[in-house]
């Protein structure tokens, strides 16, 4: 099974709703996905816009929200500084269940309008079609920024509402970033020391430091990297409560880079490029340093012990072994042994503890020697390509065809997998000595 592609986050310039979707887009997300995503939440007469914008010099997709009338979220609050730096929807003081303005009376200009309340941001969530991944983490976003936005002011989670053009933008914000992890097949988001920005914000209640306290409490538990020559608020709230409902922490020691992709913030500062990176990679096989995990089950029925290698490979187990053992008394019983990247093991062992019967798992730390490693693709006769790992051995090249593209090539041409495999990897050695020939051909490092 080949590993899916996870999300590395570097918010080193800040993180906002916004600035997420433009860098999925940039991605490979369409921009009309993108832009059918209000009429599915229930705001049809919304516009999402994806156009392409520079960031001192950098290419990114800037993503904007556009209600009916013109309305739009301001960039960022005034700042009380030579500088600004702009991002975009929900900011600390647009959540009180009393206050109808913006930062110096930012959003005035949309009238008293209408709020909406946690249960009516839920229930917008739970009509949607979306699939239930999607929507239990978007639904905790919520749930968290109501919540921290409650502690602050004093009131109840459910008394805080959000001002309508700060709702619907925001609603749009969690709902597409994380949906368009779903649509790139991410489900493993890590990110990168967070930027938050200095100098201070003018504010419904009066001036105050960045970050916004809001910002401040949802980013508990996220790292915290230096400023830089970020001023004015880097990360919003909106940017915040998505770093903690996706982020699984720093990136693994290990990774390949796929993709990258740069989201655009409001503002275009000349000192620094107002964007988000996002890296789309895999986790790297030849990881030096792993961890050694088994254990011993007697009382799992061996039908489950396919279920069990699955989790254990979607938690980031890079190899695992299944034999039968024989246990105390007597008792047939299996041992499962995986190997993986220390920085995975503790996600792995809950995997074990959660699909099988087991009741402790050992641990070894080992260092481990791997063949360096590049990958190619080679074209089936139905135009389909097929990933093949080119392993740099003492005697030459070793080629090997990526099982799951051959199971599937197979299936789609009607032939034997064995018969598609010996083909495929006749071309890709064929291919390998025209480039050590001097032959061009799209080889992509993965070293």
């Amino acid at each position: 099974m080949s590993p899916a592609p996870f999300a590395i986050l570097d918010p080193a310039a800040g993180i906002s709703g916004d600035m997420l979707l433009g860098a999925f887009a940039d991605l490979g997300v369409p921009a009309d996905w993108l832009g059918r995503l209000p009429a599915r939440l229930g705001f049809p007469d919304v516009r999402v816009e994806v156009t392409q914008v520079l960031r001192c010099g950098i290419s990114c997709r800037k993503v904007s929200v556009t209600l009916p009338g013109g309305a739009t979220e301001p960039p960022s609050p005034d700042f009380v500084a030579p500088h600004h730096h702009g991002h975009d929807q929900l900011h600390h003081d647009h959540s009180h269940a009393t206050h109808h303005g913006g930062a110096s009376g930012g959003h005035a200009h949309h009238g008293e309008g209408t709020h909406r309340h946690l249960a009516d941001l839920l229930a917008i969530i739970e009509r949607a079609p979306i699939s239930g991944w999607v929507r239990e983490r978007a639904a905790r976003a919520f749930q968290l920024l109501c919540e921290q936005e409650g502690r602050i002011h004093g009131l109840p989670t459910e008394a805080v509402a959000l001002h309508e053009v700060g709702a619907v933008d925001a609603i749009i914000d969690i709902v597409g970033a994380i949906e368009a992890c779903e649509y790139l097949g991410v489900r493993q988001v890590y990110a990168r020391p967070v930027s938050l920005g200095s100098g201070w914000v003018h504010a419904a209640h009066g001036v105050m430091s960045v970050p916004a306290p809001v910002t401040t409490r949802l980013l508990e538990g996220i790292e915290i990297g230096p400023n830089g020559p970020v001023t004015g608020e880097a990360t919003t709230p909106t940017g915040a409560v998505l770093l903690r409902v996706l982020s699984a922490g720093p990136p693994p020691l290990r990774w390949r880079a796929l993709a990258t992709g740069w989201g655009a913030g409001s503002r275009d500062p000349s000192d620094y490029p107002n964007a988000l990176r996002i890296i789309l990679a895999e986790s790297s096989a030849e990881a030096a340093s792993v961890e050694t995990l088994s254990t011993d089950v007697d009382d799992l029925s061996p039908e489950y012990i396919e279920p069990l290698r699955e989790a254990l490979v979607a938690a980031g187990a890079l190899d695992v072994q299944v034999w039968a053992t024989q246990m105390k008394k007597g008792r047939p019983g299996f041992r499962i042994e995986v190997t993986c990247d220390t920085a995975v093991a503790d996600r792995v062992t809950e995997a074990f503890f959660l699909h099988s019967t087991t009741a402790g798992v050992r641990r070894v730390t080992a260092e481990r020697v791997t063949l360096a490693r590049t990958q190619l693709e080679v074209s089936t006769s139905d135009g389909h390509p097929i990933r093949v790992k080119v392993l740099a051995t003492p005697a030459g090249p070793r080629v090997k065809a990526e099982y799951d593209d051959i199971r599937a090539a197979a299936t789609r041409l009607g032939r034997p997998a064995h018969d598609v495999a010996r083909e495929i990897e006749a071309e890709a050695r064929q291919l390998v000595a025209g480039m050590a020939a001097g032959v061009s051909h799209p080889l992509r490092e993965q070293g």
